[in-house]
């Protein structure tokens, strides 16, 4: 099926292109989305006299994702995630870790922009991320995950900053479910009062 090209897409081709792909492509992603319509002599008319606006539209697209790389290049970021002594991740850095990271730091970002071509990160290092933004503009940003130890941290009584022991931390929560229990209580039984 042939279809005319609304904007640029990937290996299709540019705004204007008559592009051959196959016909449910079409119907559900391309038609749908407003990316290109059927290629017909009535619609090729009407491309011609839409096609200075649609150019337009583009280039303020293509004006904004500019901006956007200009905030985000060569960003250096720290995630912090628990990791074993070896480096080895308790769970991972994903591309939506990563897009806070950047929206944080006073870049934009969507998780879909961030590439992980190897998947997701499970060790502690540095690593060199590239964030498309589409259009053939993308971005390298510097991101270093850090471990926060794979050694158990010590439990520390809030009031006193003594060390607790499993057994005493254990009891300390229990203590602690009992008054707010007794609490919730004491106010239930004030409101019923009144």
């Amino acid at each position: 099926m042939n279809v005319i090209l609304l904007e640029k897409v990937g290996k299709l081709g540019n705004i204007g292109d008559v592009a051959d792909v196959k016909s449910g492509y079409a119907r559900n992603y391309l038609f749908p989305s407003g990316i290109a319509i059927p290629a017909t002599k009535e619609n090729l008319a009407e491309f011609e006299h839409r096609k200075a606006d649609l150019m337009a539209a583009h280039n303020e697209k293509v004006a904004a994702a500019q901006s956007r790389v200009a905030k985000i290049e060569g960003l250096s970021l720290v995630i912090e995630a628990n990791a074993s002594d070896e480096g080895k991740l308790f769970g991972s850095v994903g591309t939506k870790e990563i897009a806070e990271a950047i929206t944080e730091a006073g870049g934009e970002t969507d998780k879909s922009e961030v590439q992980l071509p190897h998947g997701v990160i499970r060790e502690t290092g540095r690593y060199e991320i590239v964030i498309d933004l589409g259009f053939d503009i993308q971005a390298t940003i510097n991101l270093t995950v850090a471990g926060q130890g794979g050694a158990e941290m010590p439990l520390v009584e809030p009031e006193t900053g003594e060390e607790l022991t499993a057994s005493q931390d254990d009891s300390s929560v229990e203590e602690s479910a009992e008054e707010s229990a007794t609490e919730t209580e004491v106010a239930g039984d004030e409101e019923k009062s009144e």
